[in-house]
């Protein structure tokens, strides 16, 4: 017998405001067809200015709450994925803790940008498996609109604001491939590619900084290492690309989700595709594709799903589990 990490529940908050690609025309040398064809991003929402991560955060969390018929009160641990919180300190994941009525367990953040939320499914998984948790809930929320040079047009029209979150639960499965919950992770970095994707400022700089990024060098690692990756996992499972019922990819660039489904030979069919309207949320994104694969009946009980996510480090990883 094994322990498994199950997914119980699914949810998530974008803000009111949308901002469909003709908006940068005003103050951009860029078109609605330019950003189209470069990222197939179409819109893509931003949070109000008394909007922070953790507002976002919460209200994914209890809409995934919600789903899983259970309470912020049933939680053990918390693990938020973003480069966005409030404050240096403390935790997002605490106001979160604080907003749902959690009084006991255990809440912090998880730092990998854009492959945030698999790092934070990996570590919400070991502690199950552990026996040091038995519910958590693992939460991907950014407001990346707060980082953006808003003059550098290869950049800024591809990020959005939002928050996605799923509840895990400890479930006695028989070890083989058939059960359901989490299955393998894999997770990878390389300090060596720092300078290709990241922000300007922090504490050392006195700054918070903007978003900066070679474009062409970040493709190019990303759809090596995203197939790479992918297929790592599914090894550990025991697993291949023809098993696999659903791609829910980090929703970066229509170009690389395609990319990597093709080294897959997994169609396009079969990858749950969101990036058109919500651009790139970083760690938001694959929660976020989650949870709106479910409302749409493309996810159902008993599909693997493989999830894969690269970001600044670089970072990246993915997750194979069974919805």
């Amino acid at each position: 017998m094994t322990i498994r990490a199950v997914v119980k529940g699914v949810g998530h908050y974008l803000p009111e405001r949308v901002v469909p690609n003709c908006e940068f025309e005003k103050t951009l040398d860029t078109s609605d067809e330019w950003i189209r064809s470069r990222s197939g991003i179409e819109r893509r929402h931003f949070a109000a200015p008394d909007q922070t991560t953790s507002d976002l955060a919460t209200r994914a969390a209890e809409k995934a709450l919600e789903s899983a018929g259970l309470t912020g009160a049933d939680m053990d641990a918390i693990i938020l994925a973003t480069s966005t919180a409030d404050f240096t300190f403390p935790s997002a994941a605490t106001m979160v803790q604080n907003a749902i009525g959690m009084t006991s367990g255990f809440a912090f953040d998880v730092q990998a940008v854009c492959a945030g939320f698999v790092y934070a499914l990996s570590n919400a998984n070991a502690l199950i498996v552990s026996g040091q948790a038995r519910r958590v809930l693992v939460i991907g929320a950014e407001t990346f609109s707060r980082l953006m040079d808003w003059t550098d047009r290869s950049t800024c029209v591809l990020f959005g604001d939002g928050a996605g979150a799923v509840v895990l639960e400890a479930e006695i499965g028989g070890g083989t491939s058939t059960d359901r919950g989490i299955l393998s992770t894999d997770l990878h970095s390389d300090g060596r590619y720092r300078d290709l994707l990241y922000v300007d400022g922090g504490v050392s700089t006195g700054t918070t900084g903007v978003l900066r990024m070679h474009g062409k060098e970040v493709f190019r690692h990303a759809v090596e290492k995203l197939a790479e990756t992918a297929h790592a996992a599914l090894d550990k499972a025991g697993l291949t690309s023809d098993d696999v019922d659903w791609i829910v990819p980090h929703q970066a660039n229509l170009r690389i989700i395609t990319a990597t489904a093709q080294r897959m030979k997994v169609p396009m069919e079969r990858v749950v595709v969101t990036v058109q309207d919500h651009g790139n949320t970083s760690a938001a994104s694959i929660p976020l594709a989650l949870s709106i694969g479910v409302r749409r009946g493309q996810i159902g009980k008993g599909d693997l799903i493989v999830t894969e996510a690269i970001g600044g480090g670089l970072a990246w990883g993915s997750v194979v589990l069974r919805w």
